[in-house]
């Protein structure tokens, strides 16, 4: 997918939100790879519960890649063999900067941990017998950025798939995005570097691929907030709302989930007042009554 010189739209591991209803949705606009939500290897490997709860797919979904924030070597690739017949890949989280994960020793604080990364890697490599299962990172840049190279070196010497790069450090938040940086990472290795930050439209998503040279980019809020953005629409369409409304009926998805993505793609095209009643609803009877009394909405549509 990577070597096909043309731009790999991904959809980010987003914790509550990248859900299958949701890559369901992606995938119809345009979406070329999605990436589940954030799972704990450790709880995902001791608990059926877990599991159950974390990781759901269906035979449409694909290409997937499951990522699993991790510490240990080990851990990480029981919980690989555990999802390598139900998924593409899996993929380590160095790059969640919350305070919670990196006082467990996970997320961003694996970036000034080289070696252990490089085990992770490696331990995936040699465990899962697959040669077409891909073992990713997701990372945030130094400040210095030769470490972040170093990084990127170690972990494309153990045989790591490709590498997402968020173009920010652990502790800018809503700063710009360097993409200098971005670029820098590329020129200096080999394998395919996604860029990650700030992109809410495919003419940005476009303009940031030939401005860093990466082979794909990556999108977690400007989906969010328009899930038919890789196929060009400025704005949620209306006909992408009732395509969500549809796959989340039929996955059974909860109500809140169900809302709170709809929240998020009529930001645009619903006045204050309009928010202020369609956020107060509280049941899906309720969303759909709306819905028809205001865009005509059919469950046939």
């Amino acid at each position: 997918m990577f070597h096909s010189g043309q731009l790999v739209k991904v959809c980010a591991p987003m914790v509550r939100y990248s859900k299958l209803a949701f890559r369901t949705l992606v995938r119809k606009y345009s979406c070329d790879l999605c990436y589940t939500p954030m799972i704990i290897a450790a709880d995902f490997v001791r608990s059926v519960k877990a599991r159950d709860s974390e990781f759901t797919t269906n035979q449409g979904d694909c290409p997937l890649i499951v990522q699993f924030a991790a510490n240990d070597a080990r851990l990480l690739s029981d919980a690989a063999l555990i999802v390598c017949p139900y998924a593409n890949g899996i993929d380590i989280n160095c790059g969640c900067p919350q305070r919670w994960a990196m006082a467990d020793g996970y997320g961003a604080c694996l970036i000034n941990k080289p070696e252990l990364v490089r085990d992770m890697v490696r331990q995936v490599r040699n465990r899962v017998e697959s040669p077409r299962f891909s073992v990713s990172i997701k990372i945030r840049i130094h400040d210095d950025l030769a470490r972040t190279i170093d990084l990127c070196r170690k972990a494309e010497a153990t045989g790591v798939s490709w590498i997402t790069v968020h173009g920010r450090t652990v502790e800018e938040r809503h700063q710009p995005v360097h993409y200098d940086a971005i670029k820098m990472i590329k020129e200096n290795v080999s394998v395919p570097i996604v860029a990650n930050g700030d992109i809410r439209s495919l003419k940005e998503a476009e303009n940031v691929w030939q401005m860093t040279g990466t082979d794909g980019v990556m999108v977690a809020r400007g989906l969010l907030a328009n899930p038919a953005m890789f196929a060009g629409y400025e704005e949620t369409p209306l006909k992408c709302i009732w395509d969500w409304v549809d796959i989340a009926l039929e996955l059974g998805t909860p109500f809140m989930c169900f809302h709170q993505h709809l929240m998020y793609m009529m930001e645009k095209i619903t006045s204050r007042q309009e928010k202020r009643v369609f956020n107060a609803l509280s049941s899906t009877s309720a969303v759909l009554d709306y819905l028809t009394d205001h865009y005509g909405y059919d469950s046939t549509f």
